[in-house]
Protein backbone atom coordinates (compact mmCIF):
# COMPACT_ATOMS: atom_id res chain seq x y z
CA UNK A 1 0.00 0.00 0.00
CA UNK A 2 2.89 2.51 0.82
CA UNK A 3 4.25 1.71 -2.57
CA UNK A 4 1.26 2.14 -4.60
CA UNK A 5 0.98 5.83 -2.39
CA UNK A 6 4.58 6.90 -3.43
CA UNK A 7 4.35 5.66 -6.66
CA UNK A 8 0.90 7.87 -7.36
CA UNK A 9 2.87 10.49 -5.82
CA UNK A 10 5.90 10.62 -7.83
CA UNK A 11 2.83 10.41 -10.71
CA UNK A 12 1.38 13.51 -9.36
CA UNK A 13 4.68 15.57 -8.82
CA UNK A 14 5.46 14.90 -12.59
CA UNK A 15 2.44 16.13 -13.51
CA UNK A 16 2.68 19.13 -11.78
CA UNK A 17 5.96 19.72 -13.34
CA UNK A 18 4.57 19.13 -16.44
CA UNK A 19 1.36 21.03 -16.05
CA UNK A 20 4.16 24.18 -14.60
CA UNK A 21 6.21 23.76 -17.73
CA UNK A 22 2.91 24.00 -20.26
CA UNK A 23 1.96 26.91 -18.03
CA UNK A 24 5.47 28.60 -18.76
CA UNK A 25 5.92 27.92 -22.13
CA UNK A 26 2.05 29.22 -22.97
CA UNK A 27 2.57 32.27 -21.10
CA UNK A 28 6.13 32.68 -23.21
CA UNK A 29 4.06 32.47 -26.06
CA UNK A 30 1.28 35.25 -25.18
CA UNK A 31 4.45 37.43 -23.96
CA UNK A 32 5.99 37.09 -27.29
CA UNK A 33 2.31 38.28 -28.81
CA UNK A 34 1.69 41.24 -26.60
CA UNK A 35 5.62 42.49 -27.08
CA UNK A 36 6.77 45.22 -27.56
CA UNK A 37 3.90 47.13 -25.74
CA UNK A 38 6.53 50.14 -24.83
CA UNK A 39 9.70 51.73 -26.41
CA UNK A 40 12.51 49.80 -26.88
CA UNK A 41 16.21 50.59 -26.20
CA UNK A 42 19.49 49.78 -28.01
CA UNK A 43 22.64 50.65 -26.04
CA UNK A 44 25.33 51.85 -28.17
CA UNK A 45 28.38 51.06 -26.39
CA UNK A 46 30.20 54.18 -28.18
CA UNK A 47 30.01 57.70 -28.58
CA UNK A 48 27.59 59.31 -31.09
CA UNK A 49 28.59 59.74 -34.58
CA UNK A 50 30.95 56.17 -34.66
CA UNK A 51 30.88 53.75 -37.19
CA UNK A 52 28.41 51.88 -34.83
CA UNK A 53 25.60 54.80 -34.75
CA UNK A 54 26.39 54.34 -38.56
CA UNK A 55 24.21 51.45 -38.99
CA UNK A 56 22.30 51.36 -35.54
CA UNK A 57 20.22 54.64 -36.60
CA UNK A 58 19.03 53.53 -39.51
CA UNK A 59 17.98 49.73 -38.03
CA UNK A 60 16.58 51.40 -34.83
CA UNK A 61 14.83 53.84 -37.46
CA UNK A 62 13.35 50.50 -39.33
CA UNK A 63 12.51 48.45 -36.48
CA UNK A 64 10.49 51.15 -35.17
CA UNK A 65 8.31 51.13 -37.93
CA UNK A 66 8.06 47.28 -38.04
CA UNK A 67 6.86 46.79 -34.59
CA UNK A 68 4.43 50.10 -33.94
CA UNK A 69 6.86 51.58 -31.03
CA UNK A 70 9.60 53.59 -30.47
CA UNK A 71 13.44 51.92 -31.01
CA UNK A 72 15.74 54.47 -29.06
CA UNK A 73 20.01 54.58 -29.64
CA UNK A 74 21.10 55.14 -25.43
CA UNK A 75 25.03 55.69 -26.12
CA UNK A 76 27.24 54.82 -23.02
CA UNK A 77 30.89 55.15 -24.44
CA UNK A 78 33.91 54.23 -22.86
CA UNK A 79 36.89 51.94 -22.29
CA UNK A 80 36.54 50.69 -25.71
CA UNK A 81 32.63 49.50 -25.58
CA UNK A 82 33.22 47.57 -21.80
CA UNK A 83 31.57 50.61 -20.10
CA UNK A 84 28.75 50.17 -22.32
CA UNK A 85 28.25 46.47 -22.45
CA UNK A 86 28.65 45.79 -18.57
CA UNK A 87 25.84 48.17 -18.13
CA UNK A 88 23.64 46.31 -20.98
CA UNK A 89 25.22 42.95 -19.37
CA UNK A 90 22.85 43.39 -16.37
CA UNK A 91 20.03 45.11 -17.91
CA UNK A 92 16.39 43.37 -17.43
CA UNK A 93 16.10 40.64 -19.60
CA UNK A 94 12.17 41.77 -20.31
CA UNK A 95 12.65 42.28 -24.43
CA UNK A 96 13.22 45.99 -23.91
CA UNK A 97 17.06 45.87 -23.33
CA UNK A 98 19.80 45.16 -26.09
CA UNK A 99 22.94 45.76 -26.85
CA UNK A 100 24.53 46.47 -30.41
CA UNK A 101 27.98 45.21 -29.81
CA UNK A 102 31.15 45.17 -31.92
CA UNK A 103 33.85 43.28 -32.94
CA UNK A 104 35.99 45.17 -30.68
CA UNK A 105 34.02 43.29 -27.56
CA UNK A 106 35.92 39.57 -29.00
CA UNK A 107 39.35 41.90 -28.10
CA UNK A 108 38.16 42.91 -25.42
CA UNK A 109 38.39 39.71 -22.71
CA UNK A 110 41.98 39.40 -23.86
CA UNK A 111 42.85 43.19 -23.01
CA UNK A 112 41.06 43.91 -19.83
CA UNK A 113 41.61 41.39 -17.10
CA UNK A 114 38.45 42.35 -14.42
CA UNK A 115 35.20 42.34 -17.10
CA UNK A 116 32.45 41.93 -15.00
CA UNK A 117 30.53 40.33 -18.22
CA UNK A 118 31.38 37.71 -20.44
CA UNK A 119 30.72 38.25 -24.35
CA UNK A 120 29.92 34.79 -24.80
CA UNK A 121 28.03 34.32 -21.59
CA UNK A 122 26.29 37.28 -20.78
CA UNK A 123 24.51 37.74 -24.25
CA UNK A 124 22.06 35.72 -26.13
CA UNK A 125 23.63 36.53 -30.15
CA UNK A 126 20.90 38.14 -32.01
CA UNK A 127 22.31 38.67 -35.73
CA UNK A 128 25.39 40.40 -37.21
CA UNK A 129 23.80 43.91 -38.64
CA UNK A 130 26.83 44.87 -40.61
CA UNK A 131 30.44 44.22 -41.36
CA UNK A 132 32.35 46.57 -43.61
CA UNK A 133 35.84 46.26 -43.84
CA UNK A 134 39.05 48.34 -42.10
CA UNK A 135 40.40 50.86 -44.70
CA UNK A 136 43.73 52.70 -43.68
CA UNK A 137 42.92 56.19 -43.98
CA UNK A 138 45.26 59.66 -43.70
CA UNK A 139 44.42 63.09 -43.47
CA UNK A 140 46.51 64.37 -46.97
CA UNK A 141 48.04 67.86 -45.34
CA UNK A 142 49.37 65.03 -42.82
CA UNK A 143 50.66 62.48 -44.29
CA UNK A 144 52.68 62.59 -48.35
CA UNK A 145 52.10 58.75 -48.96
CA UNK A 146 49.25 58.08 -51.27
CA UNK A 147 49.97 54.06 -52.00
CA UNK A 148 50.79 51.74 -49.78
CA UNK A 149 54.33 51.16 -51.02
CA UNK A 150 55.22 55.30 -50.09
CA UNK A 151 53.34 54.90 -47.10
CA UNK A 152 55.68 51.94 -45.76
CA UNK A 153 58.98 53.27 -46.96
CA UNK A 154 57.82 56.76 -45.38
CA UNK A 155 57.02 54.69 -41.85
CA UNK A 156 59.82 53.18 -41.90
CA UNK A 157 61.91 56.40 -42.35
CA UNK A 158 60.37 57.54 -39.78
CA UNK A 159 59.48 55.06 -36.89
CA UNK A 160 57.88 56.66 -34.27
CA UNK A 161 57.23 60.11 -36.04
CA UNK A 162 53.57 59.36 -36.87
CA UNK A 163 50.36 58.18 -35.38
CA UNK A 164 47.37 56.29 -35.70
CA UNK A 165 44.06 57.22 -33.92
CA UNK A 166 41.63 54.31 -32.71
CA UNK A 167 38.44 54.00 -31.60
CA UNK A 168 40.10 53.09 -27.74
CA UNK A 169 42.68 50.31 -26.77
CA UNK A 170 41.88 47.11 -27.27
CA UNK A 171 39.34 47.50 -30.03
CA UNK A 172 39.63 46.38 -33.81
CA UNK A 173 41.11 49.75 -34.93
CA UNK A 174 43.29 49.75 -32.44
CA UNK A 175 44.56 45.88 -33.34
CA UNK A 176 44.36 46.50 -37.04
CA UNK A 177 47.12 48.86 -36.38
CA UNK A 178 49.34 46.51 -34.20
CA UNK A 179 48.57 43.67 -37.00
CA UNK A 180 49.89 46.63 -39.57
CA UNK A 181 52.95 46.99 -37.71
CA UNK A 182 53.89 43.15 -37.13
CA UNK A 183 53.38 42.47 -40.82
CA UNK A 184 55.36 45.87 -42.29
CA UNK A 185 57.95 46.21 -39.52
CA UNK A 186 56.91 49.63 -38.92
CA UNK A 187 55.99 51.61 -35.83
CA UNK A 188 53.68 53.89 -35.48
CA UNK A 189 52.37 55.54 -32.28
CA UNK A 190 48.76 54.59 -31.14
CA UNK A 191 46.61 57.48 -29.81
CA UNK A 192 43.45 55.68 -28.08
CA UNK A 193 39.63 57.94 -28.25
CA UNK A 194 36.28 56.98 -26.49
CA UNK A 195 35.28 55.88 -29.88
CA UNK A 196 35.20 56.09 -33.53
CA UNK A 197 33.29 59.59 -33.99
CA UNK A 198 35.72 61.74 -31.76
CA UNK A 199 39.01 59.75 -33.31
CA UNK A 200 37.57 60.73 -36.92
CA UNK A 201 37.17 64.60 -35.74
CA UNK A 202 40.50 64.46 -34.76
CA UNK A 203 42.30 62.95 -37.58
CA UNK A 204 39.64 65.47 -39.85
CA UNK A 205 41.09 68.50 -37.90
CA UNK A 206 44.81 67.33 -38.51
CA UNK A 207 45.41 66.56 -34.58
CA UNK A 208 46.63 63.14 -35.18
CA UNK A 209 47.93 61.79 -38.90
CA UNK A 210 45.98 58.69 -40.15
CA UNK A 211 43.83 55.82 -38.62
CA UNK A 212 42.61 51.85 -39.64
CA UNK A 213 39.38 52.61 -39.52
CA UNK A 214 36.04 51.06 -40.31
CA UNK A 215 34.82 51.91 -43.49
CA UNK A 216 31.33 52.89 -42.36
CA UNK A 217 33.00 55.75 -40.42
CA UNK A 218 35.30 56.87 -42.85
CA UNK A 219 33.96 56.11 -46.52
CA UNK A 220 31.85 59.73 -46.90
CA UNK A 221 35.31 61.16 -45.77
CA UNK A 222 37.41 59.71 -48.53
CA UNK A 223 34.62 59.87 -51.32
CA UNK A 224 33.93 63.94 -50.28
CA UNK A 225 38.44 64.57 -50.51
CA UNK A 226 38.94 64.87 -46.76
CA UNK A 227 40.61 61.59 -46.02
CA UNK A 228 42.54 60.32 -48.68
CA UNK A 229 42.65 56.20 -48.08
CA UNK A 230 45.43 54.04 -48.55
CA UNK A 231 44.34 50.70 -49.23
CA UNK A 232 41.11 48.81 -48.01
CA UNK A 233 41.37 45.58 -45.37
CA UNK A 234 38.92 43.04 -47.56
CA UNK A 235 39.54 40.33 -50.19
CA UNK A 236 37.78 42.69 -52.75
CA UNK A 237 37.46 46.27 -53.39
CA UNK A 238 34.65 47.59 -51.60
CA UNK A 239 31.49 49.24 -53.91
CA UNK A 240 31.76 52.45 -51.73
CA UNK A 241 35.26 53.51 -52.17
CA UNK A 242 35.99 51.28 -55.79
CA UNK A 243 39.15 53.21 -56.45
CA UNK A 244 40.65 51.94 -53.58
CA UNK A 245 42.69 48.91 -53.90
CA UNK A 246 43.00 45.75 -51.32
CA UNK A 247 45.99 45.62 -49.54
CA UNK A 248 46.91 42.49 -50.96
CA UNK A 249 46.71 44.21 -54.47
CA UNK A 250 48.91 46.97 -52.82
CA UNK A 251 51.36 44.55 -52.07
CA UNK A 252 50.30 43.20 -48.33
CA UNK A 253 48.52 39.79 -49.09
CA UNK A 254 47.56 38.49 -45.71
CA UNK A 255 45.81 41.91 -44.06
CA UNK A 256 42.26 41.70 -43.90
CA UNK A 257 40.06 43.16 -41.12
CA UNK A 258 36.90 43.97 -40.97
CA UNK A 259 34.60 45.41 -38.02
CA UNK A 260 31.49 44.23 -37.43
CA UNK A 261 28.63 45.07 -35.88
CA UNK A 262 25.51 43.23 -33.82
CA UNK A 263 22.56 43.05 -31.93
CA UNK A 264 22.69 41.00 -28.73
CA UNK A 265 20.09 40.39 -25.96
CA UNK A 266 20.86 40.04 -21.91
CA UNK A 267 21.00 36.85 -20.93
CA UNK A 268 17.74 35.52 -19.40
CA UNK A 269 15.50 37.24 -22.07
CA UNK A 270 12.48 34.55 -22.95
CA UNK A 271 12.96 33.02 -26.48
CA UNK A 272 9.92 34.33 -28.39
CA UNK A 273 10.74 37.18 -27.79
CA UNK A 274 14.35 36.35 -28.79
CA UNK A 275 13.02 34.65 -32.16
CA UNK A 276 10.62 37.26 -32.82
CA UNK A 277 13.48 40.34 -32.87
CA UNK A 278 15.38 37.71 -35.21
CA UNK A 279 12.86 37.74 -37.42
CA UNK A 280 12.40 41.17 -37.50
CA UNK A 281 15.99 42.32 -37.75
CA UNK A 282 16.21 39.79 -40.48
CA UNK A 283 13.11 41.57 -42.20
CA UNK A 284 14.60 45.17 -41.26
CA UNK A 285 18.22 44.20 -43.02
CA UNK A 286 16.47 42.87 -46.20
CA UNK A 287 14.47 46.38 -47.29
CA UNK A 288 15.87 48.30 -49.83
CA UNK A 289 16.40 51.36 -47.81
CA UNK A 290 18.31 49.25 -45.45
CA UNK A 291 20.69 47.66 -48.02
CA UNK A 292 21.18 51.12 -49.84
CA UNK A 293 22.43 52.64 -46.60
CA UNK A 294 24.65 49.59 -46.18
CA UNK A 295 25.89 49.21 -49.61
CA UNK A 296 27.21 53.58 -49.02
CA UNK A 297 28.85 52.75 -46.25
CA UNK A 298 30.51 49.98 -47.51
CA UNK A 299 28.72 47.19 -45.72
CA UNK A 300 27.09 43.90 -47.79
CA UNK A 301 23.93 42.76 -45.90
CA UNK A 302 24.73 39.57 -43.69
CA UNK A 303 22.50 36.99 -42.97
CA UNK A 304 23.95 35.81 -39.99
CA UNK A 305 21.30 34.89 -37.05
CA UNK A 306 21.40 33.42 -33.50
CA UNK A 307 23.61 30.55 -32.41
CA UNK A 308 25.36 30.63 -35.77
CA UNK A 309 26.07 34.37 -35.16
CA UNK A 310 27.31 33.21 -31.78
CA UNK A 311 30.41 30.90 -33.90
CA UNK A 312 31.65 33.89 -34.93
CA UNK A 313 32.28 35.50 -31.53
CA UNK A 314 33.39 32.83 -30.15
CA UNK A 315 36.19 32.49 -33.38
CA UNK A 316 37.08 35.92 -33.11
CA UNK A 317 37.79 35.53 -29.45
CA UNK A 318 40.41 33.05 -30.16
CA UNK A 319 41.81 35.07 -33.22
CA UNK A 320 42.19 38.16 -31.23
CA UNK A 321 43.61 36.60 -28.58
CA UNK A 322 46.43 35.24 -30.68
CA UNK A 323 47.60 38.99 -31.99
CA UNK A 324 47.15 40.48 -28.76
CA UNK A 325 49.78 38.13 -27.29
CA UNK A 326 52.13 38.18 -30.58
CA UNK A 327 52.34 42.43 -30.68
CA UNK A 328 52.00 42.69 -26.88
CA UNK A 329 49.50 45.16 -27.33
CA UNK A 330 48.67 46.78 -23.81
CA UNK A 331 45.73 49.27 -22.63
CA UNK A 332 47.67 52.80 -23.60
Amino acid sequence: MMIQSKALYLLAQKLRCAFILTLMAFAGTVSAQAWPTKPITLLNPFPAGGGTDTFARPLAAQLSEQLGVQVLIDNRGGAGGTVGASVAAKAAPDGYSWFIGASHHTIAPSMYKNLDYDIEKSFIPIALIASPPQVLVVNPQKVSARDLKQFVELMKKNPGKYNFASAGSGTVHHLAGELFKIQTGTFITHIPYRGAGPAMNDLLAGQVDLEFDGLGTSAQQINGGKLVAIAVASPKRSAAIPNVPTFMEAGLPNYEVSTWYAMFAPKGTPKPIVDKMIAEVEKALNTPKLKAIWASNGSDTPSLYGEAFGKLVSSDVKRWAAVVKKSGATLD
